[in-house]
């Protein structure tokens, strides 16, 4: 396999993603406390650096649609904060989409279309030829287990801190638990793959149709 000349992180541009989600939060807690556990200060503080961070991508050339994306993410958790009065309200749209985002992904894995496929398929060209290929299908689904426990293990720190209303904590766990856990899932997921395909394999880029999958 040709594990030496990229990598999940190298496909998904996961890191960079990541690392521009921990500033909104970032912002809104910096604000929060300078304006004395103010909610409108702190989200407007979040939703200033998002804009900011949507142009730089944009001049970047990044995709409208993603950057949109994430733009729309913090105007959601804002609207959430400022309309229940709870500052830790601002990391409910996250915590419910990890949520989500566990059931779909083990969803997914038991339905034989494990999303890591599907996405990398996608950035690939792909479509769906790594399906017909059984050891590409089994290892995607393997290491797939490894973004749900991503989210799970978001959810096991995010939940008592919510329930607590520890904003401030929250603020901490959201930057902890983003750019160091994705990087984390990526070269995981990515050790499991290379640990699972057979060893001659040539690699993710080139499914093999009906390929008989090697016993360990």
């Amino acid at each position: 396999m040709e594990q030496n000349r990229e990598s999940l992180a190298d496909l998904l541009g996961g890191r960079r993603g990541a690392v521009d989600a921990t500033l909104p939060p970032i912002a809104f807690i910096v604000g929060w406390l300078a304006g004395g556990r103010s909610i409108v200060v702190g989200v407007t503080a979040a939703i200033v650096v998002s804009l900011a961070i949507a142009v730089y991508r944009l001049r970047r050339g990044d995709r409208f649609g993603a950057v949109l994306a994430g733009l729309l993410g913090v105007v959601v958790a804002a609207m959430v904060a400022l309309y229940t009065g709870n500052g830790a309200d601002f990391f409910l749209p996250r915590l419910l989409s990890n949520a989500g985002s566990a059931v779909v992904w083990a969803i997914s894995i038991a339905a034989r279309w494990p999303l890591l496929g599907v996405i990398v398929g996608a950035v690939l060209g792909q479509r769906t030829r790594w399906r017909r290929d059984p050891a590409l299908l089994r290892s995607y689904g393997l290491a797939s287990w490894i973004w749900v426990l991503q989210y799970v293990i978001r959810l096991a720190v995010f939940l008592p801190l919510y329930f607590a209303g520890q904003v401030f904590a929250l603020g901490v766990a959201q930057v902890a638990l983003t750019w160091p856990l994705v990087a984390a899932c990526l070269a995981v997921s990515w050790w499991v793959m290379v640990r699972t395909l057979p060893a001659d394999h040539p690699g993710l880029r080139h499914p093999q149709d009906g390929r008989t999958v090697s016993k360990p």
